[in-house]
């Protein structure tokens, strides 16, 4: 049997789920917050219950906070608003929330939508800023939901690059996916070959038929078919699911959010994905990889 070593003794003929409990001392933790909002339309309540999310985050000894997609700005079906509501970065909103950091000490992943001059649609796009309120890192989202009879697309562009973005936080490596890439297996492969060991997904998830069922299924795939940890902050009922995840390298939910507005704390440890990858090197054993290629915005 495969064990991750830990330089401890640990019986090699243990089961994972005991040899994992010996090593759990040694583990490298961080805690880490969702924020799952009730988000409108209206900049100024969403900032307000971005501040009260990240004061209790930072209470709980957090150092990073993650809020939903489109958590800015955000209304019931798609149209020109989404485009008129948009802002630049740097702009008002990026630095409320680099203030907010800097305030608590918290780094800040949220979603929000872009304004790029001379361009007709908004991207949608995740801001994340350091503890300190500093950016470190934006992405633009590359599959749009144009699926379940919406069309995204209609308001919004696709990224124009397929570059991963990867920041780190603390010694840990984060990748940035958005909402709909979560149907998309090599979103979250692409990310884990840059050396992301958590996966984020900042979510809208439009209610429907299985959606809820989807969501969960997903989420804990990508965990499992990655060896690596997924934060899912998805906003909050009525327009969206809820039941935003934290879900562990070996696919067990850390925890789960209910329906409406909450904040949840949980730990990670990135030792926990170094040994589960080394008991299950599904990464390292696979036959075929990932070859970017250019994204047409047609």
């Amino acid at each position: 049997m495969l064990v991750a070593y830990t330089g401890k003794a640990c019986n090699s003929s243990l089961t994972y789920e005991t040899h994992a409990s010996c090593i759990h001392e040694e583990m490298k933790r961080m805690r880490v917050s969702i924020g799952q909002l009730a988000v409108t339309d209206v900049k100024s309540a969403n900032l307000a219950a971005m501040r009260k999310a990240t004061a209790e985050a930072a209470r709980d000894g957090s150092s990073l906070i993650v809020f939903p997609e489109m958590a800015m700005w955000f209304q019931k079906g798609l149209s020109d608003a989404f485009v008129t509501n948009a802002e630049k970065i740097p702009g008002p909103f990026t630095k409320a929330i680099d203030a907010l950091a800097k305030e608590f000490a918290i780094a800040i992943a949220v979603g929000m939508n872009e304004a790029v001059e001379g361009e007709a649609k908004a991207y949608n796009t995740i801001y994340v800023t350091s503890r300190s309120g500093e950016a470190i890192a934006t992405y633009r989202k590359v599959h749009l939901y144009d699926a379940f009879g919406l069309r995204e697309s209609d308001v919004i562009s696709p990224s124009d690059t397929t570059e991963p973005m990867v920041f780190e936080v603390e010694g840990t490596r984060f990748g940035l996916m958005t909402c709909y890439d979560l149907r998309f297996p090599e979103s979250a492969r692409i990310l884990v070959d840059a050396g992301a060991e958590v996966l984020l997904l900042p979510s809208a998830w439009t209610p429907g038929v299985r959606k809820e069922d989807h969501w969960e299924t997903l989420v804990r795939a990508r965990a499992i078919e990655n060896t690596s940890y997924v934060i899912a902050s998805n906003q909050a009922a009525p327009l969206s699911t809820g039941s935003s995840m934290i879900v562990d390298p070996m696919g067990i939910v850390v925890t789960q959010l209910m329906e409406g507005p909450e904040t949840r704390t949980a730990e990670i440890a990135s030792s926990r994905v170094s040994s589960v990858r080394e008991f299950n090197p599904c990464i390292a054993n696979r036959r075929f990889r990932v070859a970017r290629s250019a994204v047409s915005n047609a």
